[in-house]
């Protein structure tokens, strides 16, 4: 939609009002995942219980290990004897040292794994950081150098201070992703990395400038899970943005392109999760990234997975992924999915599939790759209005949450309008605008333009143009007052912002002036 209407061919510059803000509107959306991405689900810091090359042990016999009861300042106490220990036991040169070593290192880490909340500040207050740099020194035995970048990987899950106090072992956690090192040493030095990156943009800049993103991306490369698995998620926190250039630099790094595509297609559930993150930031970030995905086999597979897969944890991502392409490469939705393909079919009912999920995130998620699709031709119009999503779709405008509504109403919206060019109103697809009023979608609207969010007050008066422009034999105005349309509209006499008092205002003028319903005397 271009000022008024739904006419955009693409969704997202029906927020902005103003040019072509999908790109904007992608890069927006990739910093709210950022910060709600690992939340619940799979946080942006992890602890590490187990080594990452143990991935099948039960993780209950990890959780009996826990301390859960125990005095916090216990704890604290002993992980202070215990940086101790290791300073005296790196001091020590006779008989058993390296034996000596790796047992401090690991009650140390014993100790920063067995509780929720590590006792990461008694670490670092005894000088912990400074003794694990030295621990990582090449030429150290691979169980020393695990076992001190395990440590690091648990100080730098702690708070924001805590992380930045890992400064000093970056350029060693750096220097062990190489291909000299043994794989279970890279991928732990990659998770420690991973907390870091997952910190803040300052951290990722830091870690960027030493040179991480290289080596992490040839991690990706080789079939080994555990580490794909843990590259791919250090690689996510730190292309996440907002600044687009990590990953403009990561697509182009010889091997990734190809390695994501195979990890998509052959990997599992869990690798797959993080390969996908990988492409929400890439297709969000990266108008390079984008057009190489779409114009590859990456939607296909995204369907695919979307299509055979329950998993909530690979779905989110897979789905956000779908959207970001559709959203930010004409390519996709006018030649990839276009009306007619299997391709195109089987991602409408994927979407479906999503819409009826009983989670909350995915009906969201569905709705705005929708709304993206419902941007495109009107043969894209027609194929979302003919399939089993519209039923869900007006359910979820009536009863969804206020934010799985807005997203439902800007699919509804751009079902019924014509593409059109930038400056020219939308013409109305009439015979969906009478049908999905007749179906009562329009009392949904309306709570819109009652909203305190802008936004959607906008997408509702947007739409109540559109009945009252649209509806034949004049019976728009009609309808918008039998659903009190007109006090909705007229909230907003006064409104401070401007562009939704003049909106309001010119529709109450031009519909509901003096001489409305004089007709009917």
């Amino acid at each position: 939609m271009a000022d008024s209407g739904f006419a955009s061919n693409k969704r997202d510059p029906i927020k902005s009002l103003v040019g072509n803000a999908a790109g904007t509107r992608r890069r927006q959306h990739a910093i709210t995942v950022g910060k709600e991405r690992r939340e619940s689900l799979v946080r942006a810091k992890r602890l590490c219980r187990v080594r990452v090359s143990d991935a099948e042990i039960d993780l209950d016999d990890v959780e009996a290990e826990m301390i859960i009861d125990e005095e916090q300042s216990i704890l604290e106490s002993q992980t202070s004897l215990a940086v101790e220990n290791l300073k005296s036991s790196l001091a020590y040169q006779g008989k058993g040292a390296m034996q000596k070593r790796v047992g401090a290192l690991q009650e140390l880490r014993r100790l920063l794994s067995r509780s929720e909340f590590p006792p990461v500040e008694s670490a670092l207050k005894a000088g912990a950081v400074a003794i694990l740099v030295q621990c990582l020194s090449f030429g150290s035995p691979d169980e020393q150098l695990l076992e001190a970048a395990w440590c690091l990987t648990n100080i730098a899950a702690g708070n924001p201070e805590e992380t930045k106090a890992l400064l000093p072992a970056f350029p060693l956690l750096i220097a062990h992703l190489g291909e000299k090192s043994s794989s279970p040493v890279a991928e732990q030095c990659a998770w420690a990395l991973g907390n870091v990156a997952g910190e803040d943009e300052e951290l990722r800049n830091v870690l960027l400038i030493q040179g991480a993103l290289i080596p992490l991306a040839r991690m990706m490369l080789p079939n080994r899970r555990s580490t794909v698995r843990t590259a791919a998620w250090a690689l996510s926190n730190l292309i996440k943005g907002p600044n687009p250039k990590a990953a403009n630099e990561l697509i182009r790094v010889d091997g990734v392109f190809d390695a994501i595509i195979r990890h998509l297609s052959k990997a599992d559930d869990e690798s797959a999760t993080e390969v996908a993150w990988v492409v929400v930031y890439l297709s969000a970030l990266a108008n390079v990234a984008t057009s190489m995905l779409v114009k590859s086999d990456v939607l296909q597979l995204l369907v695919n997975r979307l299509a055979t897969s329950n998993s909530l944890q690979l779905m989110i991502p897979v789905l956000r992924s779908l959207g970001n392409l559709i959203a930010g490469d004409s390519h996709a939705t006018y030649a990839v999915l276009a009306p007619g393909l299997e391709i195109t079919d089987n991602a409408i009912q994927v979407l479906v599939k999503c819409l009826s999920s009983e989670h909350r995130v995915l009906k969201k998620e569905a709705a705005w790759v929708l709304s993206n699709v419902a941007a495109g031709s009107v043969e894209h119009k027609r194929l979302i209005y003919s399939s089993e999503a519209m039923p869900l779709l007006l359910h979820l405008l009536s009863a969804a949450p206020f934010d799985i509504r807005k997203e439902v109403a800007y699919v509804l919206g751009n079902l019924c309008v014509a593409p059109s060019k930038d400056n020219e109103k939308p013409s109305v697809i009439l015979e969906h605008l009478v049908s999905l009023v007749g179906k009562g979608c329009l009392p949904g609207f309306i709570d819109l333009v009652r909203s305190a969010d802008i936004e959607a007050a906008r997408l509702g008066l947007q739409f109540l143009e559109l009945v009252l422009r649209g509806i034949p034999n004049g019976k728009g105005p009609n309808l918008v007052e039998q659903e009190d349309g007109i006090e909705a509209m007229e909230r907003f006499q006064f409104h401070e912002n401007e562009e939704v008092r003049t909106m309001a205002n010119s529709l109450v003028d031009k519909y509901f002036g003096e001489n409305y319903g004089l007709d009917e005397l």
